[in-house]
């Protein structure tokens, strides 16, 4: 069994917002066997570096001194050196790989079937799940046995849940001739709240640094990551760990 976390960075535009901005849903795909011991990790890293509450990208902002920021009184090394640790759980277990889809807004809403944050939300969220089940197929291959996975998603209130998870029944249920089979999905569209979720908050860590990367060309922190990234058999992640939404017509740089 494989676990997929997803969380996103950003907010899905409007339709009437004509700036260049992007929108990211990523995914970390933790196997079974692996879950506890990054749980473990995590936890210990938090004792270790007095760290209480969840982890979260926006915490990692220089002047981010919110009251619910657990680094409000850290200077910038001691957070960076943090988060380093972080994504070393990530690239250290070698078994756990990220997917992530990026969207860019004007472009998706000049298609004409893109009409609303809800529709721009999902449409960035299928290529996720797309990428998922190549995964899960990948796995099947390579053991001889079947691989199976469910998804996890970041709890973001009870109508927006609702709606996200009608949406992927739906998506499930009528793959076929124009989407992905989804032969190896188990169940349906799971939801967590972060701070309970080691797997969400290390997800947002991923998303955090996609966006980044993405909207503002500082790859600093998504290269440290880009190795746990799936790729093609020559290491090319656009395509593979990335899917971009829309793919043609893309106007910003492709990460890769």
């Amino acid at each position: 069994m494989h676990l997929l976390f997803i969380d996103e960075s950003g907010t899905p535009p409007k339709p009437s917002n004509n700036n260049q901005s992007y929108f990211v849903i990523a995914g970390l795909v933790i196997p079974e066997d692996r879950w506890q011991g990054m749980n473990d990790k995590l936890s210990g890293l938090k004792v270790r570096s007095q760290y209480r509450g969840e982890v979260k990208w926006r915490f990692f902002a220089p002047n981010n001194h919110d009251p619910d920021n657990p680094m409000k009184d850290w200077d910038q090394d001691r957070r960076n050196n943090f988060r380093n640790e972080i994504f070393s759980i990530i690239t250290d277990t070698k078994s756990c790989k990220i997917i992530a889809c990026v969207s860019e807004s004007p472009t998706a809403y000049g298609l004409g079937n893109v009409n609303s944050q809800d529709d721009l939300y999902f449409k960035t969220y299928k290529p996720v799940t797309e990428r998922f089940q190549y995964l899960l197929q990948d796995i099947t291959r390579a053991s001889g046995r079947d691989t199976f996975g469910m998804i996890v998603a970041d709890h973001r209130g009870k109508g927006d849940d609702d709606s996200m998870r009608h949406r992927h029944e739906r998506l499930i249920r009528e793959s076929g001739q124009y989407t992905s089979q989804y032969k190896n999905f188990i169940e349906g569209l799971f939801f967590a709240p972060s701070h309970l979720s080691v797997g969400i908050q290390l997800v947002d860590m991923v998303a955090g640094a996609t966006w980044r990367a993405q909207a503002h060309n500082d790859r600093t922190w998504f290269d440290k990551l880009r190795t746990s990234f799936r790729s093609s058999p020559h290491g090319r992640i656009d395509g593979y760990g990335i899917a971009r939404f829309p793919k043609a017509g893309w106007q910003g740089q492709i990460l890769d």
